[in-house]
């Protein structure tokens, strides 16, 4: 497979999506933009268009490869979300105008792949951290491409994230993305160079920083307080929804993002970390379970490996598994 060309289009479809989410974040307020699905997580219109938009050039460029997605056409189906079908068509038509609503419909159809440990899948989060979209802060999309159960390619749109670390009142929006054994890279959203980006070169626990999610529902923010105790470390950690965590690690900004899960026996979807880890991990870092074992993207729709996830720049890896490990056994 030609990776160039595949690279090419996801960051194409990442970057339409994020002109259509960032226009939908700047004006979302009506409550039919938004609405809560079965499992009682929020969706709103930018999580279908973008997913629609994205899904259209993958389509039309690769129309060979199945697409595992986190949405489907579900709710624009029900003759009580009108409205929100509705907007959803006006957002995609923000950058497709050649799409109609039953193109819609079948384009977010076209993200129910299986998955699995053969074959070729690519694996969208289309806006991932909803809650800090509907906050007006941070959010990731989230493109990869799984080849026989392995991320080989990962593209991550942040369309809040400042461009340089530190500089919270500067320019903001890049596109971060790794092809394997190729490194990892990232550039301003609007187009420019690509900058060749490293996790942080900490070798001493305390002397590093950490992130989590904002929602305690998604990590446990007592667990990870009492891990960063033991690791010595005394910042507050950074809080932050979506992939925009492994962003973080990978440019150096934080060397630790932990995310512990609050309920046992939940299960990571594959579309929250296969393009996020992959970034992390050509930038020059380790993400791994609990156990220090790789993340199993060839299960399905839901990781192989469960018990939490630890991300750091690789030097201090085994330290804070150490700790993680001993926090657990504690529990």
């Amino acid at each position: 497979m030609d990776r160039s060309r595949a690279l090419a289009a996801a960051v194409a479809a990442v970057g339409e999506a994020a002109a259509v989410t960032r226009t939908v974040q700047a004006g979302i307020a009506a409550r039919s933009e938004r609405v809560l699905k079965n499992d009682r997580s929020p969706v709103t219109v930018a999580d279908l268009a973008a997913q629609a938009v994205i899904t259209a050039r993958l389509h039309e460029a690769f129309p060979e490869i199945p697409v595992l997605a986190e949405e489907d056409p579900t709710l624009l189906r029900d003759p009580a979300r009108s409205d929100l079908a509705a907007g959803v068509l006006r957002a995609v038509r923000l950058v497709r105008p050649d799409l109609d609503g039953d193109a819609v419909d079948r384009l977010l159809g076209l993200g129910g792949a299986a998955g699995g440990p053969r074959g070729r899948f690519w694996i969208l989060d289309p806006v991932d951290g909803t809650k800090g979209f509907l906050r007006g802060q941070q959010y990731a999309i989230a493109l990869a491409l799984l080849e026989d159960g392995r991320v080989t390619l990962g593209v991550l749109g942040l369309p809040n994230l400042p461009l340089r670390p530190g500089d919270p009142t500067g320019p903001r929006g890049v596109i971060a993305g790794a092809v394997r054994c190729h490194g990892a890279w990232l550039r301003p959203l609007e187009g420019g160079r690509h900058s060749p980006i490293r996790v942080s070169d900490v070798s001493d626990p305390r002397r590093g920083s950490f992130c989590e999610s904002v929602e305690s529902a998604h990590s446990s923010h007592a667990t990870t307080a009492r891990i960063a105790s033991r690791l010595g470390l005394d910042a507050p950690p950074y809080r932050v929804d979506g992939q925009t965590k492994y962003a973080i690690v990978a440019r150096g900004e934080a060397a630790i993002y932990l995310r512990l899960p609050s309920s046992p026996g939940y299960r990571e979807k594959v579309w929250d970390h296969a393009a996020g880890s992959l970034i992390v991990e050509e930038a020059g870092g380790r993400v791994t379970d609990v156990h220090g074992r790789p993340l199993d993207f060839s299960r399905g729709r839901e990781l192989g490996n469960s018990g939490g996830i630890v991300v750091t720049n690789g030097a201090i890896h085994e330290t804070v598994l150490a700790a993680v490990r001993a926090e657990l056994g504690r529990r």
